[in-house]
């Protein structure tokens, strides 16, 4: 309730758990790499409850009057928050992040944290909801002549 109390938008990546938690066993022509440390993952990530979380923020945010944002996850981990450079080679290790282009580093989850929130202001800002990390409904960038 503290989250909720003290924050009127809440975003989230809209993370797809049944894809998360894929069995690694393979098949008997091309058997699956490290199956127990997946299975091993694959418990960690059902045991969350990801679901329940998301669905008492839903239920705490409309009660003290916000909102939750759910944004794709899609390069979240790559984007540079500062410059908005995206590449696979920006994420250096599990917790570093070093953008190529303009050289901002950060712990790779703030970095994430940084392109989730300004995901959901660009949905807030738009009215609309992501997809590919923009926002379905846009301003109109130019003025055509018909209009003025």
């Amino acid at each position: 309730m503290t989250i909720s109390k003290n924050h009127a938008m809440i975003v989230i990546e809209d993370l797809k758990v049944a894809n998360m938690s894929k069995s690694a066993v393979g098949t008997v022509s091309q058997p699956g790499r490290n199956v127990r440390a997946k299975s091993g993952l694959n418990r960690s990530i059902l045991d969350q409850g990801w679901y329940e979380l998301r669905r008492q923020l839903k239920y705490k945010q409309a009660w003290c009057g916000g909102q939750v944002i759910a944004v794709p996850p899609v390069y979240t981990s790559q984007k540079c928050a500062c410059c908005g450079h995206t590449a696979k080679e920006n994420r250096l290790s599990q917790s570093q992040f070093e953008c190529q282009k303009c050289g901002y580093t950060e712990n790779a989850d703030i970095n994430g944290a940084r392109n989730i929130l300004a995901a959901g202001h660009a949905v807030l800002a738009c009215g609309g909801t992501v997809q590919l990390g923009r926002p379905l409904k846009q301003e109109p960038t130019e003025v055509s002549q018909a209009s003025v």
